[in-house]
C-alpha cells in the first residue's frame, strides 16, 4: 500500500494484505518479548475456565502483524502518524489467519514535502470477522520534492 509518493494516492482506494496464521509459539514470544504474561494468553487451564474458553492472542501482538503484513517502502514512508478509534472487536484465536485491508479515506498535504494517508484500517480473519478496526495515518514523501 505504502509504496508509493504522496501525490498517487486517491481517496476511496482499497488495499489487501495476504495472510498470516497466529501460532501458540507467536503468542509465548510475544509474552517473552514484552513481559505481557497475562493468563488469558499464555495459561491453557486459565483460559478454559475464561469467557473465551481458550486462549487468545494479546491484541496489540494483532496490531503488529498488522503493520508487518502492510506494504512500505522505505524510502517513501517518513514515519506511522498515529492510529486513532482503535478498536479490539473479536478475539484472534491460535491457528486464526488474518489479514489487512486498508482504504484511504483522506489525504492531507503538509506542505513540507510530505502528506499524511488515513486510511479505514481493518484486520480480519478467515471466518471474515474483522477483529481489529481504526483510523491509520501514516507520514508519506512527496515524489517532487
Amino acid at each position: 500500500m505504502y509504496d508509493k509518493y504522496f501525490e498517487n494516492f486517491e481517496v476511496g482506494e482499497k488495499w489487501k494484505s495476504r495472510g498470516r496464521t497466529i501460532t501458540g509459539t507467536d503468542l509465548v514470544m510475544f509474552s517473552s518479548l514484552t513481559g505481557d504474561f497475562y493468563p488469558l494468553h499464555t495459561d491453557i487451564e486459565y483460559a478454559k475456565k475464561s469467557f473465551f474458553k481458550q486462549r487468545i492472542a494479546h491484541g496489540m501482538l494483532v496490531l503488529s502483524y498488522a503493520v508487518g503484513l502492510t506494504k512500505m517502502d522505505p524510502d517513501i514512508v517518513v514515519a506511522n502518524y498515529g492510529i486513532d478509534k482503535l478498536r479490539f472487536i473479536h478475539p484472534v484465536f491460535i491457528n486464526d489467519t488474518i489479514h489487512v485491508e486498508l482504504e484511504v479515506i483522506d489525504l492531507t498535504d503538509k506542505g513540507n514535502g510530505t502528506g499524511i494517508v488515513t486510511v479505514k484500517q481493518s484486520v480480519f480473519k478467515q471466518t471474515g470477522e474483522a477483529c481489529i478496526v481504526g483510523i491509520s495515518k501514516a507520514l508519506i514523501k512527496k515524489e517532487n520534492q
